[in-house]
C-alpha cells in the first residue's frame, strides 16, 4: 500500500511540469501547486489509527474496534484476540514506566543504536542522491520543462518495479542494490562524452528513476525495522536526515565550480556507501514486525514465542505472516 500510494507522486510531479510552463511567474507557480493541499487536510478525519499503536499503548478495545472493521472489509472471519492485545498491551507497560517514548529511546540501546545510526545514513544518502539527480535538469540540452517530465514519467515503472521486486528479493535487497546502480549510472555518466547528451541523458533517466526506486524503499523499510512503540520516533528521525540530504544536495552541484566532474563524484560516492551501509542492517521480508524494544535487543526467530518477561507469559506465534 506504500508504494501503490506514492503513485501519487511522480504524478504531480509529472503536472509540475506543466504547470511550470503555464506558470511563469513563480508566485502564480507557488500557489497553484499548493492549493491542493487545503483538499489534503480535510482527509485525515477519514484514516484510521494504527491498531499495532494503539495495542501497544493500552488502547485495546479501539485497537479491536479497527481490527474488526479491517475484517469485515476484507470479508475475513473476525478472530476472538482481544486477550492477544491485552497481553501485549501489559507486556508494554511492564516495559515503560511513563507511558512515553523519546527520540533518546532511539539511541539508548546497542541495536537501537545500530539501527538508527544505518538508517540515518541510508535516509541521508538517498535523499541526497535523488535531489542531486532532481536538481540537475539543465546538463543534457533538453528543454527543462521535457527534463522535468521525463524525469517524473520514469518513476512511475520504477515504483512498480519496486512493488513486485519487495517480496521477492527482500527490503534489503532493494533497498542496497537500487542505490548501488544509481551510484553506478551516476558515475558512468562521468566517463561518457558530454557530446553524447543523449546517451548521458538516458543513462541519468535510468539512475533518476532508480533513486525513486529506492526512495520508496527506505521509508517502508525503516517503518519495519523499528518497533512499534518508537517507530513514528524513527521515521521522524529518518524523514529528518533525508530533509538534510535534501537541503546538501543543491551544494553539492555547487562544487561544479571547484571541479566539473566533482559533484557527481561525490554524490555517486554517497549512494554507494549509502547502499553499503543498508547491507548491514536485518531483513525484514516475512518476519514478525518488533513491538517494544525488547524485541529489537532479543530478536525472535521465525515461529518462536514472543516472551512477556518479567510476568512469565508468553504470546504464541502460530505462523510467520500473522499479525495483530
Amino acid at each position: 500500500m506504500s508504494v501503490l500510494g506514492g503513485l501519487s507522486w511522480p504524478v504531480g510531479n509529472m503536472m509540475l511540469a506543466g504547470f511550470a510552463f503555464v506558470f511563469n511567474d513563480w508566485r502564480a507557480l507557488t500557489m497553484m501547486v499548493t492549493a491542493p493541499l487545503g483538499l489534503g487536510l480535510l482527509t485525515w478525519w477519514w484514516v484510521p489509527e494504527s491498531a499495532r499503536w494503539l495495542s501497544a499503548n493500552g488502547k485495546v478495545e479501539r485497537a479491536q474496534f479497527y481490527l474488526d472493521k479491517c475484517a469485515k472489509f476484507n470479508k475475513r472471519e473476525k478472530r476472538p484476540s482481544q486477550r492477544k492485545l491485552e497481553t501485549l498491551s501489559n507486556t508494554e507497560r511492564v516495559q515503560r514506566q511513563d507511558n512515553s517514548y523519546t527520540y533518546l529511546h532511539l539511541i539508548k540501546t546497542p541495536r537501537m543504536r545500530r539501527v538508527t545510526l544505518l538508517a540515518g545514513i541510508v535516509g541521508f544518502g538517498v535523499a541526497s542522491t535523488y535531489y542531486g539527480i532532481s536538481l540537475n535538469i539543465t546538463g543534457f540540452g533538453l528543454n527543462i520543462y521535457l527534463t522535468q517530465f521525463i524525469y517524473a514519467a520514469i518513476e512511475l515503472p520504477a515504483k512498480l518495479m519496486i512493488y513486485f521486486l519487495l517480496d521477492v528479493v527482500g527490503r534489503r535487497r532493494c533497498q542496497a542494490g537500487t542505490l548501488l546502480l544509481t551510484g553506478g549510472c551516476i558515475a558512468l555518466n562521468i566517463f561518457i562524452p558530454k557530446d553524447l547528451w543523449l546517451v548521458r541523458a538516458v543513462v541519468a533517466v535510468v539512475g533518476k528513476g532508480l533513486s525513486e526506486a529506492s526512495f520508496t524503499v527506505v521509508f517502508l523499510y525503516v517503518s519495519e525495522l523499528y518497533p512499534t512503540v518508537i517507530r513514528q520516533n524513527g521515521l521522524g528521525y529518518a524523514n529528518f536526515m533525508s530533509r538534510v540530504g535534501m537541503s546538501v544536495a543543491p551544494l553539492i552541484l555547487l562544487l561544479e565550480d571547484v571541479w566539473p566532474i566533482l559533484p557527481q563524484i561525490v554524490l555517486s560516492t554517497g549512494a554507494v556507501l549509502s547502499g553499503l551501509a543498508s547491507l548491514l542492517l536485518s531483513e525484514t521480508l516475512n518476519e514478525r514486525l518488533p513491538e517494544t524494544i525488547a524485541d529489537v535487543e532479543k530478536p525472535r526467530t521465525k515461529g518462536s514465542s514472543l516472551s512477556l518477561e518479567p510476568s512469565g507469559l508468553s504470546l504464541e506465534t502460530k505462523s510467520t505472516t500473522e499479525t495483530l
